[in-house]
């Protein structure tokens, strides 16, 4: 197995903005490539990522570089990279507390000491289906809606999952936040999830 990585950025100490973990100090590595394609990628793969920074680093470099206790790994899809277990394996040698967010699409398993946030794009592009082990070993669940629909498609699914966030799409924020909120008073086991970073 390669001990190199493409990284698109690597960046913190920052405060993680969504999901259970929000306001938790930690670190970024966000790993560069990504099939699916959402529309509204805040990381610019919209397109796949064409002329987006991507440079092979060491994982040893990476991990000795994370000045924080919680790393996140995101993307991209950080389980399209072959060696992604080398990485995550790495850093909790070094102790650290280990974040992935996933499409769920790409599933094998890893460490079980890894929290992984499940955020399906299945609605968006069905080429990339989630699959069920996904579905039944992820932390949590984090579904950005953008229209109603979006929650109604994986309604059934969540059901596997304990702990389930709903996320307005930021573009849209003033119609898809109250559109969430109504979700929420209707299914109140699930949360709310705001991108506090973007505030």
């Amino acid at each position: 197995m390669s001990d190199l990585i493409p990284v698109h950025e690597t960046f913190g100490p920052t405060v993680q903005g969504e999901g259970y973990w929000a306001g938790s100090v930690v670190s970024f590595i966000r790993l560069a490539g990504c099939p699916v394609g959402c529309p509204w990628c805040d990381t610019g793969y919209a397109d796949g990522g064409k002329g987006l920074p991507r440079e092979m680093k060491d994982i040893d470099c990476l991990v000795q570089g994370v000045n924080t206790e919680r790393v996140v790994i995101s993307g991209g899809e950080p389980f399209i990279q072959p060696n992604l277990d080398e990485l995550v394996s790495a850093l909790i040698d070094a102790e650290k507390l280990v974040h992935i967010e996933t499409s769920g699409a790409n599933y094998r398993k890893l460490d079980n000491r890894a929290w992984i946030t499940l955020s399906p794009k299945e609605h968006i592009n069905p080429k990339y289906p989630v699959s069920i082990e996904s579905w039944q070993t992820c932390s949590e669940a984090k579904i950005v809606v953008s229209n109603p629909d979006d929650f109604l498609f994986y309604e059934k699914r969540l059901q596997m999952v304990g702990r389930v966030y709903l996320q307005p799409e930021w573009i849209n924020i003033d119609e898809t936040l109250p559109m969430v909120l109504d979700i929420l008073y209707q299914n109140p086991r699930f949360n709310l999830s705001l991108q506090t970073h973007k505030y």
